[in-house]
């Protein structure tokens, strides 16, 4: 909740006015530094308490004692006040991490301030360097290609949840190319047949695919990179990952079937998860014998 401010007392001086005159003007006749901030000023007219204002403000409208300022004038100050505040809120918000356009809007509407008051605020930003939406565009996607080797499709999901032109995000992926791609999304898949070793080459190869499409990658890419991974088990290795798997599918059937019928429900599983017909056959035969 911003606090308030000179915008605030608008209302209130209008409704204070004596007479029918369209713009009474009044004098400045005290103005003090407030205590708990003290880059703020309070600022009377006639005597009274009329509003408060930044430093900025005083220097920029030469608010002094004995000036006299009508309705119109105070007015004028009221908005820019507010600007001045809006735009110190967002340069705060700023001071952590870069911030998209959409970003900061969403935050000042947060703190209540006016749509006209944002759009002054966001353009002096603009203005100063303090935002810039085609670089942090850029720089969110070189972040999330470095830390989470992400994808297009989910940099473009990543910018679209930051507020960004569709057309600068196009523009964004756009510059990522097939061989950065393809350099990134090996290494994932790498990473991830290590992580998958006690899983038969099509389940890996299987893994491997699904993370790939989470992480925002083409299907022309996921295919490149699944056709590139080669996976061949030594006899030894088949033997380890059957006799790990092909237990709980055993148990399994075991409980409803036997002899033939047995056999082929626990032959076609071990099928669908990848294992070449004469290591099932050995495994099978293995299991009739105990």
């Amino acid at each position: 909740m911003q606090s308030k401010g000179l915008g605030c007392h608008v209302e209130k001086m209008y409704n204070e006015r004596q007479g029918g005159g369209d713009d009474v003007a009044r004098v400045i006749t005290k103005i003090t530094r407030q205590k708990r901030n003290e880059e703020r000023y309070n600022i009377y007219l006639d005597e009274k308490y009329a509003f408060s204002v930044d430093e900025a403000i005083i220097i920029q409208y030469g608010l002094t004692k004995g000036k006299s300022l009508d309705e119109m004038a105070v007015g004028e100050i009221a908005f820019d006040d507010e600007v001045s505040r809006a735009y110190n809120r967002a340069l705060s918000f700023l001071a952590y991490q870069m911030r998209s356009e959409h970003e900061v809007h969403q935050k000042l509407l947060k703190a209540e301030f006016g749509e006209a008051v944002i759009q002054e605020a966001i353009q002096k930003l603009t203005r100063l360097g303090f935002l810039n939406d085609e670089t942090y565009a850029t720089a969110l996607a070189e972040t999330k290609k470095r830390t989470s080797k992400k994808g297009p499709k989910a940099i473009l999901q990543d910018l679209k949840q930051k507020g960004i032109d569709p057309k600068l995000q196009q523009e964004v992926v756009e510059a990522f190319s097939e061989e950065e791609q393809l350099s990134m999304a090996m290494e994932l898949a790498e990473k991830k047949v290590r992580q998958e070793q006690r899983k038969t080459p099509s389940q890996i190869k299987q893994k491997v695919q699904e993370f790939l499409v989470r992480k925002g990658y083409s299907f022309s890419i996921v295919q490149q990179v699944l056709e590139t991974i080669v996976i061949q088990p030594e006899e030894d290795e088949w033997t380890s990952l059957i006799d790990l798997q092909g237990e709980k599918v055993w148990r399994k059937y075991s409980q409803k079937y036997e002899g033939y019928e047995l056999r082929m429900r626990v032959k076609q599983a071990l099928y669908q998860k990848g294992f070449p017909a004469e290591v099932i056959e050995q495994y099978i035969e293995k299991r009739e014998q105990e």
